[in-house]
């Protein structure tokens, strides 16, 4: 029987239940055993698809096509976990579950109640994962403990483990232990009250995580335990990481914490093995050269929305032993300042997806700098789509040029809406979506990058590149580098004359890890390394000879 680990947390939200649970699972696997993950989250949405970036950040898409919470990415980039839509679940779709049971009779004529019905169909999703080939099943609850929302997902995990025995669950709990600047202490109580809600209702925490800012003191550890009625090694301290989140899981091991799961669940486990992440923080911590990348975005002040780009460029950062400075830059500015000014300095620009016309001009004109001063270019879905609005308006002078999505009169629609959407009205699930084949062309950037001619990229869309455009765009300079096998849909455009202008429909930033970067984003940070060297060797070159011509001059 697989065992289970539930993962609540408590005090405030955004505490970083998703990126511990991801933790969780890498010291398992590390240690020879097999992890499922999943998230259930507590809103009435069916899927994050049709939330504002604002509100939820990025939607993550799995190979199968669901539209999935983002900290599914952190379940993808730590651990080798099969994720499918399994893997995440919203009360809408539970309650969508049960409703359409309940429309076809299978209740009974029983009166269709939280307790037992909702309750017993978390518990029946979280069975789902439980296969023969897994040893522990990790499951992250969405939301804060007190939250009412949250409330039947917690009273399933109570009641799972009255089904399959509290020798096979284990409830770890993550919490807030604030630091008190004026009083210049850490205070427990927030946490003994959160444990208590918990408690209450027939839930006592195993395993404590505390997030900190300052160390938590033996005595303070002894308080948590005695009024949380755990063992004081099973208080374990997760203190704020300055350098990278990738610190999180050699922290924890140093808290022994993967001792402590494999101790109370009675698991078969080798000795863990780090080595790997060790190496990776080295890379990390002493890089050999520095760069800078803009990314031009519809929401560039809200982190949260670019995640997978953001964690893309640091694994290429890592494969290139470079520092890669990333500064966001609302496209809006650039509409409002210029490129010019504000793209000024940067050795990469890197356009990423969004919905929507406000900004959209800022990206044309990033892209259209970038290409012009030869600076290496990535664009990505909405990213590439500008870009060819960039090529059609400036090289192949066709005025008025734009996407359908925008403009719907336009002269020149080169962005069009996919054949398939064409009768779809409703919004949620219906876009382009999961893993696609791509086919490669020769002497393209994008095949040199991949190392072979066909790939399988993860979609997010519902407008495509108009094919009726595609032999003039050809005879300007524009290379289709890669498209769909049938070649109805084009997947990769390039600059042929440029030294890295890439543009891709799909989303690679899903499918890059730590420990193997996704090649796309090596290359493009690559390109910006020789163009950061490039840069900084012509200015030498230029300060020498205004330091030559000054002593000429004196002499």
């Amino acid at each position: 029987m697989a065992k289970h680990i539930f993962v609540t947390g408590g005090v405030v939200s955004s505490l970083g239940k998703g990126l511990t649970s991801a933790s969780v699972g890498l010291l398992l696997e590390q240690r020879g055993i097999r992890v499922r993950m999943q998230k259930l989250d507590p809103y009435i949405n069916v899927d994050p698809g049709t939330m504002s970036p604002y509100q939820h950040g990025e939607v993550y898409v799995l190979d199968d096509g669901s539209e999935t919470d983002l900290d599914l990415g952190h379940y993808e980039r730590f651990t080798h976990s099969k994720l499918t839509r399994d893997s995440n679940y919203t009360t809408g779709q539970i309650y969508q579950s049960v409703i359409h049971k309940e429309r076809r009779g299978e209740f009974l004529g029983k009166t269709v109640q939280v307790i037992p019905h909702i309750t017993n169909e978390i518990k029946s999703v979280i069975h789902k994962l439980a296969e023969p080939d897994v040893d522990v099943v990790i499951t992250e609850i969405g939301g804060t403990v007190g939250d009412i929302e949250s409330q039947p997902f917690l009273e399933a995990i109570r009641q799972f483990s009255l089904d399959v025995g509290k020798e096979n669950c284990l409830y770890i709990h993550l919490t807030l232990v604030p630091y008190l600047k004026a009083a210049g202490e850490l205070k427990t109580k927030p946490t003994q009250h959160s444990v208590g809600q918990l408690r209450e209702i027939g839930i006592q925490p195993d395993i404590l995580i505390c997030r900190t800012e300052q160390s938590i003191s033996r005595e303070d550890r002894e308080k948590i335990a005695l009024f949380c009625n755990v063992p004081i090694d099973a208080v374990i301290e997760e203190k704020d990481k300055d350098f990278s989140i990738y610190e999180v899981p050699l922290s924890l091991a140093n808290n022994n914490l993967d001792n402590l799961i494999v101790e109370q669940l009675a698991l078969a486990a080798a000795e863990l093995d780090l080595d790997q992440w060790h190496d990776l923080l080295g890379s990390l911590r002493n890089p050999e050269h520095e760069v800078s990348i803009a990314v031009v975005g519809k929401y560039a002040e809200h982190r949260d929305a670019y995640k997978s780009i953001y964690e893309s460029l640091d694994h290429a950062g890592i494969a290139n032993r470079a520092q890669v400075c990333i500064q966001p830059i609302q496209s809006e500015t650039i509409e409002r300042e210029g490129p010019e000014r504000v793209l000024a300095g940067f050795d990469g620009v890197l356009v990423p997806g969004g919905f929507g016309e406000r900004g959209i001009e800022g990206k044309v004109e990033a892209i259209r700098l970038a290409r012009e001063k030869r600076i290496p270019m990535f664009g990505i879905c909405l990213g590439m789509q500008c870009a060819a609005v960039e090529f059609a308006r400036n090289v192949c002078q066709l005025p008025g040029a734009h996407s359908t999505e925008f403009d719907k009169n336009t002269p020149h629609p080169v962005i069009c809406l996919l054949d398939e959407q064409q009768t779809i009205t409703d919004k949620g699930g219906t876009m382009r979506l999961g893993s696609q084949p791509t086919k490669l062309v020769v002497d393209s950037k994008a095949l040199e990058c991949y190392g072979q001619e066909s790939v399988d990229e993860r979609h997010r869309h519902r407008y495509e590149f108009n094919n009726a455009y595609r032999q003039q765009f050809s005879a300007h300079g524009m290379r289709f580098a890669g498209t769909s096998p049938d070649d109805s849909l084009v997947e990769v455009i390039e600059v042929a004359d440029h030294p890295w202008f890439v543009a891709v429909q799909y989303h690679p930033e899903f499918k890059s890890k730590p420990t193997g970067a996704h090649p796309l984003f090596a290359g493009f940070v690559a390109a910006a390394v020789e163009h950061q060297i490039a840069r900084t060797e012509g200015r030498k070159d230029r300060e020498g000879k205004t330091a030559a011509g000054g002593r000429s001059r004196n002499g």
